[in-house]
């Protein structure tokens, strides 16, 4: 058993909280991981705000890399030492998606068996099965996806990123919309997920490349990411910005990082005949869009709903690490801020207030740092 450093919420609406917590050694099918980054995403305020569940205490963060360092029994493909991005999405390859040959979508994913508490024995949820607001977590070894390119020590707290909000963005691009070279997209919304499917975009090889936003700061950023025209819906219709900038015709791809009714209708209608919606913003429960059915059929083309982007860790991830060491993404550049494990609560604000793309946690010194570099 393991005592460690982690943040966690104790119950709805509570601060994020540094405790110490137990964390056993991993049995069959597991891996401990020594946690080196792990980024603020929007997905750990709605744990503590109770819109995920209501299993508290809560054991933050998922966003990670990290070293490997234990296995459990059978784990073959990973072995201490091991450098990972944490996932959620560690699929079963039994499950009718995963036999369909469609694992991005599997209906089944793992999770580590063996349990995570607070030093008085309480079980702890880790966010999304991972928990990695902590110095060691333990998590179902499919959760490790390898990286075999070497890194230096600063660039883990970018490519960590892609466990989550950046490769959300980047996957409803390339994957759930399959933009093709020379094609039109427009993204309204350029929060973290909305920028990241800017740069998707432009990795794909989009020409153009519409962001669409409320906040002229945002729409710097995206520009810086790739997007080739920008347009302020606080002052101009979407809708008609995006047609003049497409020929007149509507773009082919329109991804909705926002998920309410308005954007989603914007969306809708912001797309050239035959084009492709993708929603990857998450909508509020209950959430309703209306729209004439004979449009729906005549404008064709096809809605879809980007789950974490349809991505397969194994197969993404390493791809993406590649790019970005070939200097084709930029994923430095979603990182706003390092901060340390005190910091979480802090972090938050400043996500909500739309401040930053992302605050990221520096647990440990990454492989290869000075020693005297130890984290925060």
């Amino acid at each position: 058993m393991h005592e460690v450093r982690a943040v966690v919420v104790k119950a709805k609406n509570e601060p994020a909280v540094v405790e110490t917590i137990l964390v056993p050694d991993p049995g069959p099918g597991e891996a401990l991981v020594d946690v080196v980054t792990c980024g603020v995403c929007q997905t750990d305020h709605h744990y503590q705000i109770g819109a995920v569940g209501d299993d508290f205490p809560f054991l933050l963060g998922h966003e990670a890399t990290g070293v490997v360092s234990s296995v459990g029994e059978g784990v073959t493909d990973l072995a201490p030492g091991d450098t990972v991005i944490l996932n959620w999405r560690a699929v079963c390859g039994q499950c009718r998606a995963c036999k369909k040959g469609r694992p991005w979508y599997c209906f089944d994913t793992h999770n580590a068996a063996r349990k995570m508490t607070l030093a008085d024995g309480t079980e702890l949820t880790p966010a999304l099965g991972i928990g990695a607001f902590a110095e060691k977590t333990l998590v179902h070894a499919g959760q490790c996806t390898k990286i075999e390119a070497e890194l230096a020590p600063e660039q883990y707290a970018a490519v960590g990123l892609l466990g989550c909000g950046v490769m959300a963005g980047i996957g409803a691009v390339l994957n759930t919309a399959d933009v093709q070279r020379g094609e039109s997209v427009a993204v309204i919304g350029c929060g973290g997920v909305g920028t990241a499917a800017v740069a998707g975009a432009a990795l794909a090889g989009a020409t153009t490349i519409v962001a669409v936003d409320l906040d002229d700061d945002k729409l710097a950023t995206a520009r810086r990411f790739g997007a080739t025209h920008t347009v302020n819906s606080k002052d101009t219709d979407p809708v008609a910005a995006i047609r003049e900038l497409t020929g007149g015709h509507g773009a082919d791809v329109v991804v909705d990082a926002v998920g309410i009714a308005p954007t989603f209708a914007q969306a809708f209608e912001a797309r050239d005949l035959a084009g492709r919606l993708v929603l990857v913003g998450v909508p509020a429960p209950g959430t309703t869009w209306e729209a004439p059915l004979d449009q729906v059929f005549g404008h064709g083309g096809a809605i879809k709903s980007a789950w974490y982007g349809d991505t397969l860790p194994s197969r993404d991830f390493p791809m993406l690490v590649d790019q970005y060491r070939l200097g084709r993404l930029d994923l430095d550049g979603f990182v706003t801020e390092r901060i340390g494990l005190d910091d979480v609560e802090p972090a938050f604000a400043k996500m909500l207030a739309g401040k930053v793309l992302r605050s990221v946690v520096e647990i440990a010194p990454a492989p290869g740092a000075a020693s005297t570099g130890a984290a925060r």
